[in-house]
């Protein structure tokens, strides 16, 4: 006589399957946020792109596969809350623009350490507008993420690092842009957020770099679109992985792109090891994100469904 597990086993080893392809997801996105980031690196050794470029066939690309899947499903727009699919839009906007600024004038590595720096923003604002979670231990991690941002802006002797300001700016956007993200979805649906998001992104930067932009040839082409591709698909990515785990899980799986970001620069795009001030400012942050991460998910907070770039 056969033996059948018990259905509540079998469905027990169906969500675990599914929660390790989640974390694999999420993993993936950090992994393609990368890659998207190396591309605009690679670029620069064979043809001239303004980062403003790269976004806007980002966003345009997302509008494109967003609109054609609503279409195809059948399902209508319904936007309710504007003024938080706006804010989340233009946030947005600025967050990807200051991103990319950081990649092309920077590095890689440092762009996306202070890219991931909005667990930190976002834990500043949380703590400055909600009592309840005003606490010692958060302030110490916030100190400790302040101070890894300080080492890789000034690394001692070097002298103050300008141009790193724009990741800076990418982070602190980026928290923005997660507040309002946590206050549309309470409201719109995910393909109402997305295709606002794309749609008005791309007018944004029609109408502010429209003089840099240029009819692209076959090698700009390539890298316009390489560069899109793995963004959208880091997106899609993110957004499946975060359906099977939780905000911690996937909070403390986003943060790798730190050490990707500090690992993988000189082998993919031929840049300088990070030196000992910035290794240790990529471990400080790196740390803080986890450790927060940690504390969120043991606390009933307001804004826990805040994962999702």
């Amino acid at each position: 006589m056969a033996h059948h597990p018990p259905a509540e086993s079998s469905a027990s080893g169906g969500w675990q399957r599914r929660q390790l392809w989640g974390c694999l997801a999420i993993f993936g996105s950090a992994f393609f946020f990368y890659l998207a980031t190396t591309t605009i690196r690679w670029s620069q050794a064979y043809t001239a792109i303004d980062p403003a470029f790269f976004v806007l066939m980002r966003f345009l690309l997302g509008f494109l596969v967003v609109g054609t899947s609503l279409l195809l499903h059948r399902q209508p727009l319904r936007p309710r809350k504007l003024r938080f699919l706006l804010g989340r839009a233009i946030s947005n906007c600025f967050a990807v623009y200051c991103f990319f600024k950081a990649v092309a004038l920077t590095s890689a590595a440092e762009a996306n350490i202070l890219n991931m720096t909005y667990p930190v923003f976002i834990t500043v604002f949380t703590w400055l507008f909600l009592r309840a979670q005003r606490d010692g231990v958060t302030l110490v991690l916030v100190v400790t993420a302040m101070v890894g941002i300080w080492l890789l802006l000034k690394p001692g002797a070097i002298g103050w690092k300008s141009d790193l300001i724009w990741g800076l700016a990418s982070g602190i956007s980026a928290a923005f842009s997660l507040v309002f993200l946590n206050l549309a979805r309470q409201h719109d649906a995910s393909e109402t957020i997305l295709l606002v998001m794309f749609g008005l992104g791309s007018l944004i930067m029609l109408a502010l770099f429209s003089d840099r932009l240029f009819l692209p040839d076959r090698t700009a082409l390539f890298f316009l679109m390489v560069c899109s591709l793995f963004g959208v698909g880091g997106q899609y990515l993110l957004t499946y992985g975060f359906r099977y785990v939780t905000a911690l899980e996937g909070g403390i799986i986003s943060s790798t792109r730190i050490l990707l970001a500090a690992l993988l620069g000189p082998w993919l795009v031929a840049e300088p090891m990070l030196s000992l001030a910035g290794w240790s400012g990529a471990l400080l942050i790196f740390s803080a994100n986890v450790l927060l991460a940690i504390r969120k998910g043991r606390l009933p907070a307001a804004g826990k469904k805040i994962q999702e770039r």
